[in-house]
């Protein structure tokens, strides 16, 4: 019997009725299920094998899932199996976002202002912090002898400056998402869901923002619409922390792919997404803008 055949028997709420179970395409890390119980639609999600070598706390995810809820950004969560790690997920009516979608006029300002509710929202379980992250991920690969993108060995200095920098002046934590790709947005025609909360957890609101962009790739426009939208205006130095901390991203997330290519039997292409991003890293790093969005952070 598989897991999520299990969890339909254990819902103690749904036994006597008709379930359906219909597999959700999308996700990267886990198993996504519609289950329909008597025409009524549930959201389960089953994780995949040896998701804790990417640093996920079931226990984390659950709590902060919660919180977001309680922030009115996130799906209820209706019942918890912690034997499976499973939650079961008010299931919402609504658009799973694209990059595309995303790029529509209007969009940055609609994400902004999901995002500046999010983190006015209740304190999440722990705190997160990319650096932290991107060492227990080079740690992880060297322990497992995975190979990672060559640009670590020669680019860590630089994320030392990043840090560096970012600490002289550093903005107060906020509950944040941490990992809010398209995908992650679902717009029922009212307001911006937040979904997906397994790297949830208290810090720098600028990476938060710096994220999603990078994940959209917007252009410098976008990054101002958001920084103005979130912060009321769209200041050099604010600006200058989304820009290192859109590095950052794709720094940790390019070893996190480079993990799932050892790891994963989803079927995508998750060194090449090691690659470009690593790559984009690098590009930014060596650019001439890097040096002035360092001044810009640590005056």
């Amino acid at each position: 019997m598989s897991i999520i055949e299990e969890v339909v028997k254990k819902v103690e709420d749904w036994q006597g009725k008709q379930v359906v179970v219909e597999p959700l395409s999308g996700g990267l890390t886990n198993s996504n299920f519609r289950v329909v119980v008597d025409g009524a639609p549930y959201f389960v999600r089953v994780p995949g094998a040896n998701t804790e070598l990417l640093a996920i706390d079931r226990d984390n995810e659950m709590h902060n899932t919660k919180a977001a809820a309680e922030a009115g950004v996130a799906p209820r969560v209706l019942h918890v199996l912690p034997e499976y790690n499973v939650m079961v997920i008010e299931f919402l009516n609504g658009k799973t976002m694209s990059k595309d979608s995303l790029n529509e006029k209007g969009m940055p300002t609609r994400m902004a202002q999901a995002i500046k509710k999010l983190h006015a929202g209740p304190r999440f379980l722990a705190d997160f912090n990319m650096f932290r992250l991107t060492e227990y991920y080079l740690d992880v690969c060297r322990e497992r002898d995975i190979k990672i993108p060559d640009v670590y060995n020669e680019y860590m200095a630089k994320v030392r400056r990043i840090e560096q920098a970012m600490n002289v002046n550093p903005l107060p934590t906020v509950p944040c998402n941490n990992d809010l790709l398209a995908e992650n947005y679902i717009d029922d025609g009212r307001q911006l869901w937040l979904i997906d909360y397994e790297y949830g957890g208290n810090n720098d609101p600028t990476f938060e923002l710096g994220n999603t962009c990078q994940e959209m790739q917007f252009s410098d426009a976008q990054i101002a619409e958001v920084c103005a939208a979130y912060f009321g205006e769209a200041k050099e130095n604010l600006i200058a922390r989304m820009k290192l901390n859109m590095i950052m991203s794709d720094i940790g997330w390019a070893l996190w792919a480079a993990i799932q290519v050892s790891i994963s039997t989803i079927d995508f292409d998750f060194w090449g997404m090691a690659e470009e991003r690593s790559g984009r890293a690098v590009q930014k790093m060596d650019s001439s803008d890097f040096t002035v969005w360092l001044e810009e952070v640590a005056k």
